[in-house]
């Protein structure tokens, strides 16, 4: 819900409506992340589904996309809990915790978690968090009914906004979603995986687009008569309880994203340790990374190396005095850029890989070509109309990593070769 004031900052009116087209992106997306389900549901898909259809250098490419994603997304999860759960400790006790201590409380606390097991923790937060979507549905629909039963035109006029501005929204709406095809990261660790991983994205895709679309249209509207800035507030929901005569529904809703922060945050670190894992195994990091704990099973120094990789921008960024929402925002559009990229890709190898089957049909295969358009269009949103710093330097420093990670890539296959001709001589 942190992102929904980000988005409003750049679409204005137009907030519903980038999430509406956001929705479609992510829908596209789901459906063919749902027909590679079906056929694969090894652990790290996407980045798996890559490397079977693309060549080497490009499935490289989505390897380090697709980590950075996770990443970047654990990062910025971090400055949204150090937001939420200041929101609450002022709201309780009238003083604000140090962001530093709150960042190393998150990240080191779902690294311990990830670390040893995260089945029984992911429950018991998955419970708590549905209580708050729950909260905020009510919230949302007191918002609505208060109004009245008219129809909020300003909005649906996209009085204010333009085609750039919601373009701009565009991108951070797509951060909403991202981590919406988390579920292919546990593969055979999944019930019945080839038929309800597909189903279990789709699901999401759909479900959190309506959802979106409902909360940005009730929160603009219940935001007109505040005299409050929707995209200057804190806590927008907390605002908008107070509204409808419900606070309590405030506190339950803040404490419920700020549960919700720490559980995205477990979840970043437990699919980017598993990416590691993977890329491990294929070479392109070292090989120590893709050991598994012997009584936890689980990728331990994966996990640990990407909790520290996580937490480090995070904590620079504290440390040089910029607030929660600054960290969310930034780094949240930075991880973007790697999901359009993986998703992007994802939309090359699927008809490959259903040529090669003699599978690809026509509906598929337009799926894919609208699926990848629709990233190719999203990512040149971030180019024009030129956003205000810092974000319009987030496009050239994902574009200077992506070159970083071509020439480790290049360095460690030139290494290979020399060393496989070097055993050749020998024998």
């Amino acid at each position: 819900m942190l992102t929904i004031p980000l988005v409003f900052a750049l679409a204005g009116n137009g907030t519903w409506m980038a999430y509406a087209l956001a929705t479609v992106q992510i829908t596209l997306i789901a459906l063919l992340i749902g027909a590679l389900g079906r056929r694969s549901a090894s652990p790290g898909s996407l980045y798996s589904y890559a490397t079977d259809s693309l060549p080497p250098v490009v499935a490289s490419i989505a390897a380090w996309a697709l980590l950075l994603g996770y990443v970047a997304t654990g990062s910025s999860i971090a400055g949204g809990f150090v937001q939420y759960s200041n929101v609450l400790l002022k709201s309780f006790t009238g003083h604000t915790a140090s962001p530093t201590l709150l960042v190393l409380l998150c990240i080191g606390g779902a690294a311990a978690m990830a670390y040893r097991d995260v089945k029984l923790s992911a429950q018991a937060m998955l419970w708590l968090e549905a209580a708050s979507v729950a909260c905020i549905v009510v919230v949302l629909i007191l918002v609505l009914w208060k109004n009245g039963r008219h129809l909020d035109w300003p909005q649906l006029r996209l009085q204010g906004s333009s085609i750039s501005s919601i373009r701009l929204g565009l991108v951070l709406a797509i951060f909403s979603f991202v981590g919406f095809e988390s579920a292919t990261a546990l593969g055979h660790e999944a019930k019945e995986p080839l038929r309800t991983i597909p189903r279990a994205v789709l699901q999401c895709a759909l479900g959190a687009g309506a959802f979106f679309i409902l909360a940005a249209y009730a929160e603009v509207l219940g935001f007109r008569d505040t005299g409050l800035a929707f995209d200057k507030t804190d806590a927008p929901m907390h605002v908008l309880a107070n509204q409808t005569a419900v606070p309590v529904l405030g506190i339950i809703i803040d404490a419920g994203a700020m549960i919700g922060m720490f559980a995205c945050a477990l979840a970043c670190i437990t699919a980017a340790a598993r990416i590691l894992l993977l890329m491990a195994r294929n070479g392109l990091v070292p090989i120590k990374l893709c050991k598994t704990h012997s009584r936890n099973d689980t990728p331990h120094l994966a996990v640990v190396f990407t909790a520290i990789v996580v937490l480090v921008p995070a904590l620079v960024l504290n440390a040089l005095g910029f607030s929660g929402t600054d960290i969310y925002g930034w780094l949240g559009s930075f991880a973007v850029y790697g999901f359009i990229t993986i998703y992007g890709l994802t939309c090359v190898a699927l008809p490959l890989q259903l040529k090669k089957q003699g599978a690809l049909s026509t509906p598929v295969l337009v799926t894919a070509i609208l699926g990848g358009a629709s990233m190719v269009m999203a990512m040149a949103g971030t180019f024009y109309p030129v956003p205000d710093p810092p974000y319009s330097w987030l496009p050239y420093l994902y574009f200077v990593y992506l070159l970083i990670t071509l020439i480790f890539f290049f360095g460690v296959r030139h290494k290979r070769g020399t060393a496989v001709g070097r055993i050749e001589d020998l024998s």
